[in-house]
């Protein structure tokens, strides 16, 4: 009986601390474009190769 007297006020605590971080990612627009992000991997462009330091344009590595 006396771990429900600690539980309780923990578990309240952890459900406020929820809410208030929902609430702040609400305020700063978390959830504003979920369409775009879910898009933008569709995307055909083929990635950019990365270029070594030696492959530079106008050195021939010698």
């Amino acid at each position: 009986m006396n771990i429900l007297l600690m539980l309780l006020p923990i578990s309240l605590v952890l459900l406020g601390l929820a809410i208030a971080a929902f609430a702040w990612a609400v305020r700063k627009g978390q959830f504003d474009d979920l369409d775009t992000p879910a898009l933008d991997i569709l995307d055909d462009a083929p990635p950019q190769p990365r270029q070594d330091a030696r492959m530079r344009e106008g050195d021939d590595g010698a």
